[in-house]
């Protein structure tokens, strides 16, 4: 709902504080589900609503941060959710108003029924279908691309990294849709691009300089994690993390790449190591 870990937790941690005052004031809550439902769902709306006007001063582009599965002893439930959390998914949802966005999720990834999405967001029925319809309409041609088996993706962001590492500008095109792109978010706060970068060409380009301007003597380290239920690494520099990077793929190829530098939305990943292996 808010692509933001912090402001979750906050989210959470609120509704938690409702929810013993309501019971300790001994109110009648005849359905725990509808009660925190409601709660949580109305306090990100709010927190949205608030958060748009932030994100119109935001310094380049604002992307979610990248989120790692920690509980895999659900993988049937990690897999009905993988795709409601992908960046692609979640900046198609900053098309939609607070309301709507809150009215779809609750629907079509969570499955509410009508009633209780209409209890959850105060509108009624017949606005909670007509919001979820125009949503879909609107969010239909830009849906993610469909994902790869995760074996073969792992390979593929593998055989990128290595294409850069041997600064091989051809073997990165190789691995490229034509129209790929790279998203970067430094919020003001760290060196990235404030556009994206468009093409193949272009992207192969902009890697391949980056990659050889990296300071000299630093160490680069590379741990591979999937990110927002893609696939993708977590760069570090002489230990430091440094960026996380996820990879969109479509057509056995690499369609987009998502690079968050910003170090307040690296904060939450600071107990990831670097792995042993590195390259110089």
């Amino acid at each position: 709902m808010l692509g933001e870990v912090a402001e979750a937790e906050d989210m959470v941690q609120e509704a938690f504080l409702r929810w013993q005052r309501a019971q300790d004031q001994e109110k009648d809550v005849k359905s725990a589900k509808a009660y925190l439902t409601t709660i949580v769902t109305r306090l990100c709306i709010d927190q949205l609503g608030s958060a748009r006007h932030q994100r119109e001063e935001y310094v380049g582009m604002w992307l979610p941060e990248p989120l790692v599965a920690r509980d895999e002893h659900d993988p049937a439930k990690a897999a009905q959710l993988a795709e409601s959390v992908t960046n692609a998914f979640l900046l198609i949802l900053e098309t939609l108003s607070p309301v709507e966005r809150a009215v779809f999720l609750l629907r079509e990834v969570f499955s509410y029924e009508y009633d209780e999405v209409s209890r959850a967001v105060g509108k009624s029925e017949t606005n909670c279908r007509k919001m979820v319809s125009r949503a879909r309409e609107r969010l239909a041609d830009r849906r993610p691309h469909a994902s790869l088996n995760p074996a073969r993706a792992r390979k593929l962001v593998a055989e990128f990294q290595s294409a850069l590492e041997e600064g091989n500008a051809d073997g990165l095109l190789k691995l490229l849709t034509e129209d790929a792109a790279i998203y970067a978010d430094g919020g003001g706060k760290v060196p990235s691009v404030v556009k994206p970068i468009l093409g193949a060409d272009m992207v192969a380009k902009f890697l391949s300089r980056v990659y050889r301007n990296a300071p000299q003597g630093a160490q680069i380290q590379i741990r591979f994690v999937p990110l927002n239920a893609d696939p993708g690494m977590l760069v570090f520099m002489s230990g430091k993390l440094e960026q996380a990077m996820t990879f969109e793929m479509s057509d056995d190829r690499i369609h987009a790449i998502y690079v968050v530098r910003n170090p307040d939305k690296l904060r939450h990943l600071s107990d990831f190591k670097a792995e042993e292996s590195a390259t110089n």
